[in-house]
């Protein structure tokens, strides 16, 4: 029996040379969600465990979910948790999305936690989400597997900035997403999306990119579609568009104002 395939939909667009479209999973505590992107158009999720109080398990359970509607599930891991992302990829997710990446070794580290040996040093599991719990033989397996997960890491230092070049030339790294809020903190300005080190730092990161076949998401600007649409322009290929708790809170305040608006 042939090894069953397994569909990146996020990878798919990408080398497409199409542009992306991620939702941020925060607050959401049941598979709805991942329902819920597929049928909004994402290509993939991501399931941020850094800055929130989701557990391993609910976290697997969403990744499962999107697996089964053709949505990309990844899951951005907390800095210094190694063991997590192997849980995660055991789980169901199809990648990870790295924090406070540094330098191309930090990023070697993390390619080598997603990869089977040789080439890294993941564990193999037995029957696997991916695959529909289906048997499949090792070593099919583990190159499936390899072949279908994707390794992005967050540029969101100054440190990595400057490693940018080299962070991009590293095998296995697939992306590369500019965490705007904590590198303009890095930069010393704050909540300064306009300013013009933003632009500089983007152009850098794409410029870094395109001279190693990788591609550059954007993260951490939601509320300014006009900063998106100006470095998907310039090269950007990934968008994290908001998170589930920023969606319901805008669309919720959005049926309240109409509601208070109403003549009576």
């Amino acid at each position: 029996m042939p090894t069953p395939a397994i569909r990146n939909a996020l990878r798919d667009r990408l080398r497409a040379g199409e542009v992306a479209a991620s939702m941020t999973v925060r607050v959401s505590r049941g598979i709805e969600v991942a329902r819920l992107a597929a049928a909004a158009g994402f290509d993939s999720i991501y399931i941020d465990l850094e800055h929130n109080t989701l557990g391993v398990d609910t976290a697997c359970q969403i990744c499962q979910a999107a697996l089964d509607v053709g949505v990309t599930p990844l899951v951005r891991v907390p800095a210094g948790s190694p063991g997590l992302v192997g849980r995660m990829l055991d789980g169901g997710a199809l990648g990870v999305i790295a924090p406070h990446v540094q330098s191309a070794a930090d990023a070697e580290a993390v390619v080598r936690l997603c990869r089977f040996p040789p080439r890294g040093e993941r564990g193999a599991a037995g029957a696997m989400p991916q695959f529909g719990f289906r048997p499949v033989p090792p070593a099919e397996a583990n190159a499936a597997l390899d072949a279908a997960t994707f390794v992005a890491v967050m540029i969101e230092t100054v440190a990595a900035l400057e490693a940018v070049e080299a962070i991009a030339a590293v095998d296995g790294v697939e992306l590369m997403m500019i965490g705007t809020n904590d590198l303009c903190a890095e930069l010393g300005i704050t909540g300064q999306y306009d300013h013009p080190s933003v632009a500089a730092a983007f152009a850098r990161a794409i410029a870094a990119a395109r001279a190693a076949g990788k591609f550059v998401g954007v993260g951490g600007l939601a509320g300014r579609p006009d900063l998106v649409a100006r470095f998907v322009a310039a090269g950007a290929r990934y968008v994290s568009t908001g998170t589930d708790l920023g969606f319901l809170a805008e669309a919720a305040a959005a049926k309240a104002r109409f509601v208070r608006g109403l003549a009576i």
